[in-house]
């Protein structure tokens, strides 16, 4: 019996829902990127895509612990001579708490081209409501992320 591999015909993607709210952003974001890899699921197998979609709902209601919406500094630069901009956490869950999550859970993903089709697949939204309940997604509480 030979080993089968997956495709991306042969591969089932599933829906899932998690509920930020009142959840650590580094907790919830490594949980959200285990489901995006595959590594939930009994087919994950490391050089393909075999996870499913995820729907992070309360992104807006996320928490962080410590003293980190002032002391942790997110940087870019523009490439142009004094082009380094700086914001802080609480700057940018002020101004975009979607994005956040986003960037926590970009890097926990492989930094190559199967990592940017998984991003893709994780859609953000700031209230309980979101678009996407034909696909019939599957609510995950905090407990069964850390479970899993």
């Amino acid at each position: 019996m030979s080993t089968p591999y997956f495709t991306k015909e042969r591969v089932e993607r599933k829906w899932y829902v998690v509920d930020c709210a009142d959840q650590v952003l580094g907790r919830c974001a490594a949980n959200i990127a285990k489901i995006l890899i595959g590594k939930t699921e009994a087919t994950y197998q490391p050089g393909q895509d075999t996870g499913g979609f995820v729907v992070a709902i309360n992104t807006d209601k996320i928490r962080v612990t410590g003293a980190k919406l002032k002391q942790k500094v997110y940087y870019r630069h523009s490439g142009y001579p004094g082009g380094l901009k700086e914001a802080t956490l609480q700057e940018r869950l002020n101004k975009n708490s979607r994005e956040v999550l986003r960037d926590a859970v970009k890097g926990m993903l492989p930094h190559n081209k199967i990592g940017a089709r998984l991003i893709t697949k994780l859609k953000l939204y700031d209230g309980d409501k979101h678009p996407h309940v034909a696909q019939g997604p599957a609510d995950i509480s905090a407990e069964q992320l850390t479970t899993r």
